[in-house]
Formats: structure tokens, sequence, C-alpha cells
């Protein structure tokens, strides 16, 4: 215990959140220290990252769509695990050693948020690439419980939290109480496929190709889930004509995004209902008074509280910074390891 706690002092323990758009690092007293794009840029039939090994986050991502024939940009991270396990260990790579920097000679102990639904294979290959990425000792958590302490909510008491984050890759719908998940449903729709029904719709009515940064950009611009006022905005979207191969730009209307993006919200939507269903009686009355928390990027989304509030008959509200709160949830839970610490927390050593 000593010897632990006398490594600790020289080595900066650091909660990620590994995200399918996003990777978060979040340091004990310093709060989020990094967030940047899981993109990493590669020369292609390689796995060798651009740049000495650098080419990862921003830089990454603004190549996306964009690279010659030479460099390919990867999201390595789909649906919350991870597709490509060499560029996701230089991913992590890169970041813990941004973090951690030079100044501390010893490995950190990392905490990751992983999907709830993930396999045991996807569990261990998280683990090891954090491994092989220099972490002294991994812990992972599930995303849904540490969205759930990020965001506050009370998790250890004998009452039920209802949190619904909705990240890039999957959906994490959970209802907590004392410590432990209750029922939880993890759908791989979320804001990646609000990206994937524009880049369609656009395709469909336009007959225009979109990239899926311009993509992201009409969502966060003019995307919805239900009607936001008299004036709605519209957009000018640019792309390539997929009759004539020119490039060329359009308007694009609120609605018609929203038109768009129904079904995959009608599929969220179904998850928190079908959750709520399988809720046990007490922990289904708490929730009458409790509410639902909402967390993750993509529970930003227009309106997308009151489509839940409505079709569940319960209150709905975002939680604080809802983007960080996993990453903030992950750092909590790494500062009271000897609370949460349990027989289903995957760890192991690496050197120390």
């Amino acid at each position: 215990m000593f010897f632990n706690s006398l490594l600790g002092l020289f080595s900066l323990d650091m909660g990620i959140d590994l995200g399918t758009c996003n990777t978060l690092v979040c340091v004990k007293g310093e709060g989020i220290v990094l967030n940047e794009p899981s993109v990493v840029a590669v020369w292609k039939g390689t796995n060798k990252v651009l740049q000495n090994g650098n080419a990862v986050g921003l830089v990454a991502k603004e190549m996306l769509g964009k690279t010659p024939g030479s460099i390919q940009a990867i999201r390595p991270m789909k649906d919350g695990v991870i597709s490509d396990f060499d560029v996701t260990q230089a991913m992590l790579a890169y970041f813990i050693r941004r973090v951690h920097g030079r100044k501390h000679f010893i490995g950190p102990r990392v905490v990751i948020a992983i999907p709830s639904g993930i396999t045991a294979v996807e569990k261990r290959a998280v683990f090891e690439s954090a491994e092989r990425a220099g972490a002294r000792k991994v812990y992972l958590v599930e995303e849904p419980m540490a969205a759930a302490i990020g965001a506050g909510l009370p998790v250890t008491e004998p009452t039920a939290s209802m949190i619904v984050d909705i990240g890039g890759g999957t959906t994490e719908v959970a209802i907590i109480s004392l410590g432990g998940i209750s029922v939880c449903e993890s759908v791989r729709i979320a804001g990646d496929d609000f990206d994937e029904a524009i880049v369609d719709h656009m395709k469909k009515t336009y007959n225009m190709a979109i990239g899926e940064q311009m993509a992201e950009r009409i969502k966060i611009e003019v995307g919805s889930a239900a009607p936001f006022g008299e004036n709605e905005p519209n957009m000018e979207v640019r792309g390539r004509d997929l009759i004539s191969g020119l490039p060329r730009k359009t308007s694009v209307t609120a609605a018609e995004i929203r038109e768009a993006l129904q079904e995959p919200v009608t599929q969220i939507i179904e998850a928190v209902t079908r959750t709520l269903e399988l809720a046990e009686p007490e922990l289904a009355a708490d929730l009458v008074e409790n509410g639902i928390t909402m967390a993750g990027g993509s529970s930003m989304l227009r309106g997308l509280t009151s489509v839940i509030s409505n079709a569940t008959g319960l209150e709905v509200k975002l939680a604080d910074d809802p983007l960080t709160c996993v990453a903030r949830g992950t750092a909590i839970y790494l500062e009271n390891l000897n609370i949460w610490k349990d027989k289903d927390v995957m760890e192991g050593d690496h050197g120390g």
C-alpha cells in the first residue's frame, strides 16, 4: 500500500473517456486536460503514424476526407469499441504522453470508460492497448456509471438514478442504485448515425455527396429532434454533385434535417422506454421523482430532452457540461478507487 502511494507521487494518474468521436482526459485537481478528436493519420498500409507519431487528434481530424493516396486518416474506434488495435494503441500512447509528459518517469494509473454492452474480447483489447501505451495499472469502468458519477447523480444511495449517455458511437441507458447498475441497455446508435442520416438525406434529396465534417456542421447548426421556434434557420451546404461530378452548393432547412434525423432519434427513445420497462417497481417509483439525466455530446441535439420527456412522461434534464461528464466521472472514480474497486473491474499491473 505504502509502495503504491509512493509510486503515485511520481506518476500522474488519469481518467480517459475513449470515445468514438473524441477522447477526453481528466486529471485529479486539474479537470479536463485534453479533449481531441479520436482520429489518427497513418501512412497507408503501414499503420505508421505521421509526424513521428504525433499526427493524432485535431491535426489528423483536419485531414479527414482530404488525404492524398499515400496517407489515411483513421478513426480507430467504431461504435464505442476498438476497430483497429494498433492505431488505437498509438493514439492512446500519444494522449498519455501528452498529458503525462516527460517529468513523470513512472507510468500512470489509468481509468478508462467502456460501453456497457461490449464483449470480453473487446474489453481485453481496450485493456491491453492502454497497458502497451504505457499505463502502469488499468481500470475499466462502464460508461453509464462514469457518466452518472460525472453528472453528480447520487449513485451510491438507495435511490434510482437514470442516465442516458449519447456519444458518437453508442447510446448508453442505465438505471443505477446503491453503486451498481440495475438495468442497462447499450445501443450502437448515436451521434455518428445522426451524421450518416444527414449524408443519406443529401444524397437522396439533392444528389449531393457531402463529407462527414460537413454533415457534423449541419447537425450542430440546424439539427433538431423537435421544432425550436418560429424562424428556424436554413443553412448553405457545399458538396459534390453526384450527376455532374462538380462541386456545388445548396440550401437546407431545419425542418428537413429534423425529418432526416427521425429514425436514429426514434431508436434512442425506444432504448430509453425499453430500459424503463425493465426497472424494478421501487426504482421506477423513484424515477417519477428523480427523472432522467442526459449526458454525452449528442444529447445536446436541440429538442431531444423534450422529445424523450414526452415519450416517457418523466422530467428530463441535461447534465452540466454533458460533453465532459464521462471523463469527469472517470477521474472521480480514480480518486475513490477504494470505494468503487470491486470484482467487476478488470485491472492489471504493468511494470512499476
